[in-house]
């Protein structure tokens, strides 16, 4: 389904961006594995996946909170001199679990430094080439609770909704380029994140799903997979829920 293509993955070491980039290597595509830290583990991993699916794999490290560092990596992976098909917006965190008036606005804004506006300038600094070569897909990770509002993680919550806010806009400007733009809402997930969610909380949101269980991260892959691949050619602009049959 990617075949040729040259995708750039932020949040590729761990969760959803690791599945999201098994799965792009896995359908032909290239790969700029975006990351905050460098380990000879994931070294291997990404050698290992290379070697298996005869597909590039690139690793560039950057802090998302750094603009330097952002401008530093995407300089990096331009250097390559080939055509960016594709850029998936992922890494995120969760900031605090606090009520909205328990938040403090420190925490608010290192909370969209990460998963808003790191995403903002990485994709402005790639743009030029995707325009350039009038093709283009950017895939945003948001989430279910950002469309429902869950109660508590207000800097989350807001910040994945402004991602949502970003492809509305995104799709509307850069249609008559040949570039798209979508987001993916996926709901209980089982990366690291939600490991870290109270038992009960946990068990209530699963009891509210149509499937009764969590999602795995290849599951919400292969929807990302599809939004970067030419069978989605005519859909831009959209959010797509992958959260099991989710009613708040």
């Amino acid at each position: 389904m990617l075949e040729n293509k040259n995708i750039v993955i932020t949040g590729s070491n761990r969760g959803i961006g690791y599945a999201v980039l098994k799965a792009c290597a896995e359908n032909g595509a290239n790969v700029f594995a975006c990351m905050r830290n460098k380990s000879d583990e994931m070294e291997r991993k990404l050698h290992n996946i290379s070697e298996e699916y005869e597909v590039n794999i690139y690793p560039v490290y950057f802090d998302l909170c750094d603009e330097q560092m952002i401008k530093d990596g995407v300089s990096e992976i331009l250097k390559y001199k080939i055509p960016i098909s594709g850029i998936v917006n992922n890494a995120g965190i969760a900031g605090a679990k606090s009520l909205f008036l328990m938040t403090t606005m420190e925490d608010i804004r290192s909370t969209f430094d990460v998963n808003f506006f790191g995403h903002v300038l990485l994709t402005q600094r790639l743009l030029k080439n995707m325009i350039r070569n009038k093709c283009g897909s950017i895939v945003n990770i948001s989430s279910a609770a950002a469309i429902d509002g869950d109660p508590a993680q207000f800097g989350y919550i807001t910040s994945k909704a402004a991602m949502i806010g970003a492809v509305k806009k995104w799709a509307n400007e850069l249609g008559s380029y040949g570039i798209r733009a979508n987001a993916v809402a996926p709901g209980v997930t089982n990366t690291d994140m939600v490991s870290e969610m109270r038992e009960e909380l946990l068990a209530d949101t699963v009891g509210n799903t149509a499937m009764h269980r969590i999602g795995q991260p290849d599951e919400i892959a292969k929807t990302v997979v599809y939004l970067l691949s030419d069978y989605s050619s005519y859909m831009t602009g959209q959010t797509v829920r992958v959260d099991g049959g989710l009613h708040p």
